[in-house]
C-alpha cells in the first residue's frame, strides 16, 4: 500500500468506496511520501500530519455510513495563503510567521464538508508576489523534475507537491499566471476560474480585482472535481456569482469535433523557447486530428500590453491591501523605537521581504498623487480595451489555445536579481488574468526532459468548455499523471 500516493483522486475514491484501503491507509501512504521526499522539494511551510489522521478518520466514518463525496478522504495541500482555522496561515512572510487564523477560508469550508483531509500547508512566493517560489520568507521549493529548478509560482509549492506525490489534489491561487505557470512548469493540471466563480472569503489578498483561488492536480478530471467542490455563490464576498453552479464533470470526455479553436499569433514570439513551440505545435495536430478547427490567424494586438496593465494594477492594489500591516493589530510588531510612526517602519522592514516591498512602492508610486490619472486610471482603459479584444475573439471562437509559458523551469537563482526577466515568465497568462477569464494549463509533452504546458482560455464563466477541451487533449495526448522520479 506504499505507492497509494501515486493514485488520482478519482482512482483513489473508487477503491475507497470499494474498500480497498481505507482513507487512513492512503493518508499515511501520502505523510510517508512527505517524509521522504519533502527535504528535496521544501514543497510546505507546514506539515499537518496529526489533523490529516484525525481528518481521515472522519474520512473513513463516512465511507462506512454512505456519506462520501469524490473528495471524501484524499490528501489535499492548501497554499499557505489561503486561512485554516486553527492551523498557522504565513502567506509565506515573516510578519504573519506566527499567525493562528480564527476561521475558516470559504474555500477551506467547502473542502471539509467534502470530508478532503489536508496534509499542509504550501510554500507559495511571499504574498503571491512572484513567479518561481524563491520569495518566500521560509526558503525555495524546488522543481521535482529536477531540484536545482524553480517549480514556478507563485503556487509553486502546491504543484510541486502534486508532481513530487505529497499531495493527491491541492489549491493555489492566480494573480496573474500563478497557478498555471507553475502547473506548466511541474508538468501537473491548473485551473483558474473565471473571476468570482470562486469565493475570495478567507484568501489573503494581494490584488483584489485579480485573485482566484483553483484546483491543481494531475489530470483534468481532478481539477474538475475539486472545481466543483469550491466553487459556487458566497454572500461573504460581493464578487461572488451568483448563479448556479453547474456540473462541471458532465463537460469530460466530450467530443470536440467542429469546436473552433483559435490560436492568437501574439503569443508565438521571440523568447518562447524552441523545444516549447515544438510541443505547442504538437499539442495543435493533436486537437486537429479530434476534430477541432484551428485557426492560426487570429490577432489580440493589446496582448503585448497586458505585462505593462497587470504591473500597474496588481501592485496598486497589494499597496493598499498590505496597508494593514502596520504592527498594531496582528502579525510581526517591532515596538523598539521612540513612536508610533517608527515602530510602525521599521515593523515593515523586517516584516515584508525585498520583492513585497518592490511591489508596495511601486503601487504607491502609481496611485500617488499627479500620477494616479497617468498610471492607474490609464492602465484600467487598456484592461478593457484587453477584455474587449477577447470579447470579440469568443464571438468566433469557443476556445483560445497558448502556451503557458514562454520556457521551460529555469534554475535557481537565475532570475532572481533581474525583476523584469522574472516577469515576463508570466507573459502568457497575464492576459486572460487581466480580463477574468477561465483559463487552464495541461502537460503536453517535454523539452530535454523537463514539462511544458498548454494554455486553454475560454469565456466568462465557460470553464466546462475549457474543461472539455482539456479533457479531450489530455486522453489524446497521453501526458495526465505524470510523477516526478525523485
Amino acid at each position: 500500500m506504499s505507492d497509494l500516493w501515486r493514485l488520482t483522486a478519482h482512482e483513489a475514491h473508487e477503491k475507497l468506496r470499494a474498500k480497498e484501503f481505507s482513507s487512513l491507509e492512503l493518508t499515511r501512504s501520502v505523510l510517508d511520501r512527505i517524509a521522504e521526499v519533502e527535504p528535496k522539494v521544501h514543497a510546505y511551510i507546514t506539515n499537518t500530519p496529526e489533523l490529516a489522521l484525525e481528518q481521515a478518520r472522519e474520512a473513513d466514518s463516512r465511507y462506512a455510513s454512505g456519506t462520501a463525496t469524490p473528495l471524501t478522504g484524499i490528501p489535499v495541500a492548501v497554499k499557505d495563503l489561503i486561512v485554516t482555522k486553527g492551523t498557522r496561515t504565513t502567506a509565506a512572510s515573516r510578519i504573519l510567521e506566527n499567525f493562528i487564523p480564527p476561521y475558516d477560508s470559504h474555500v477551506y469550508e467547502q473542502l471539509r464538508k467534502a470530508g478532503a483531509v489536508m496534509v499542509g500547508k504550501a510554500n507559495l512566493d511571499e504574498f503571491a508576489m512572484g513567479s518561481s517560489t524563491e520569495h518566500s520568507a521560509f526558503g525555495p521549493t524546488h522543481n521535482p523534475w529536477n531540484l536545482d529548478l524553480v517549480p514556478g509560482g507563485s503556487s509553486g509549492g502546491s504543484a510541486a507537491a502534486i508532481a513530487a506525490g505529497e499531495a493527491i489534489l491541492s489549491l493555489g491561487s492566480d494573480t496573474g499566471g500563478s497557478i498555471r505557470q507553475p502547473a506548466a512548469l511541474c508538468g501537473v493540471v491548473g485551473l483558474d476560474p473565471t473571476y468570482g466563480r470562486v469565493s475570495r472569503f478567507g484568501i489573503i489578498a494581494f490584488g483584489s480585482s485579480l485573485d482566484q483561488v483553483g484546483p491543481i492536480g494531475r489530470d483534468v478530471e481532478d481539477v474538475a472535481t475539486m472545481l466543483q467542490c469550491i466553487g459556487g455563490h458566497d454572500p461573504r464576498d460581493s464578487t461572488s456569482n451568483p448563479e448556479p453552479m453547474p456540473d462541471m464533470r458532465h463537460y469530460l470526455g466530450r467530443d470536440i469535433r467542429g469546436m473552433k479553436v483559435g490560436v492568437p499569433r501574439e503569443y508565438f514570439i521571440s523568447g518562447m523557447e524552441p523545444g516549447v513551440k515544438a510541443r505547442i505545435d504538437e499539442a495543435l495536430k493533436t486537437l486537429a486530428s479530434l476534430g477541432a478547427e484551428i485557426d492560426t490567424s487570429l490577432s489580440l494586438p493589446s496582448t503585448e500590453h497586458a505585462l505593462a496593465v497587470y504591473y500597474i494594477i496588481a501592485p496598486s492594489e497589494a499597496s493598499a491591501n498590505l496597508a494593514r500591516y502596520d504592527g498594531v493589530k496582528y502579525g510581526f510588531s517591532d515596538r523598539s523605537g521612540p513612536t508610533m510612526w517608527d515602530n510602525m517602519e521599521q515593523t515593515r522592514a523586517q516584516g515584508f521581504g525585498n520583492e513585497v516591498k518592490r511591489r508596495i512602492m511601486l503601487g504607491t508610486y502609481a496611485l500617488s498623487a499627479g500620477y494616479y490619472d497617468a498610471f492607474y486610471l490609464k492602465a484600467q482603459k487598456v484592461r478593457t480595451v484587453i477584455n474587449n479584444e477577447f470579447a470579440a475573439a469568443f464571438a468566433k471562437y469557443d476556445v483560445i489555445v497558448t502556451p503557458t509559458s514562454p520556457t521551460v523551469a529555469f534554475p535557481i537563482g537565475a532570475k532572481v536579481d533581474d525583476p523584469y526577466a522574472m516577469y515576463l515568465n508570466d507573459v502568457y497568462t497575464l492576459p486572460a488574468s487581466v480580463a477574468g477569464l477561465p483559463s487552464i494549463s495541461v502537460p503536453c509533452g517535454f523539452s530535454e526532459g523537463l514539462p511544458v504546458g498548454l494554455q486553454i482560455i475560454g469565456n466568462f464563466f465557460d470553464e466546462g468548455r475549457v474543461l472539455q477541451v482539456a479533457s479531450a487533449y489530455e486522453a489524446a495526448g497521453g501526458w495526465a499523471n505524470q510523477v516526478a522520479g525523485l
